[in-house]
């Protein structure tokens, strides 16, 4: 874990460790730390703050993930800001969550390990907003085999409904689209939905 708030970083270790199921390797208070404990321990996963004197943990993320791209790194910040969240989402980050958010951390750290993506509610709640200042119209789908359909649930996904809703838009049944969201995500070796609007966003041109 990596966080330049000595009292931070011991105060969030005693909250993870406190779940029994946790133990933080190491603790490191800069970017460039950040690299060397990564090298040096390979943790399963690596909390980091972004905002540190030097190196940013933006900027060590993507060093530790350009040398390891299965590296799994949650970010955690007390700053929602839209560049931090589109560049994390970009380098290829695992998650980006708030420290007021404490009691969430160590599920979110398991969900990270689990193979998936975590994003805090607030943060999830704002994609589709940074999707608009966007045009997806040059994006080709057909490379990945995704029919004009499977794009449409793609984009409803992005946009946060659910399945339900996403049914009644494209006047289909609710286990349709859920078979519809199986086979996009085996078509584009993703996980989950997280993981889909993620994908839907770094492609955007």
């Amino acid at each position: 874990m990596v966080d330049d708030d000595n009292i931070v970083a011991m105060s969030l270790k005693t909250i993870i460790e406190a779940t029994g199921n946790i133990t933080v390797e190491a603790l490191g208070s800069s970017g460039s730390e950040a690299v060397e404990l990564y090298e040096k321990h390979k943790p399963d996963v690596m909390l980091m703050d972004i905002r540190m004197d030097g190196m940013t943990g933006l900027e060590a993320g993507e060093i530790i993930l350009r040398k390891d791209s299965e590296a799994r790194i949650l970010y955690l910040t007390t700053f929602s800001d839209d560049e931090y969240i589109v560049r994390a989402l970009k380098i290829g980050a695992k998650g980006y969550i708030l420290k007021q958010d404490f009691q969430g951390i160590a599920p979110a750290l398991e969900t990270v390990m689990s193979g998936q993506s975590v994003f805090g509610d607030s943060i999830i709640g704002r994609l589709p907003e940074l999707m608009q200042k966007n045009s997806r119209s040059d994006f080709d789908y057909g490379r990945y085999d995704i029919s004009a359909k499977e794009s449409d649930i793609i984009e409803l996904v992005a946009e946060g409904l659910s399945n339900r809703e996403i049914a009644s838009e494209l006047f289909l049944s609710e286990g349709t689209v859920r078979n519809y969201l199986s086979t996009i995500l085996e078509k584009l070796g993703l996980r989950d939905r997280t993981q889909l609007a993620v994908f839907y966003y770094n492609n955007l041109k």
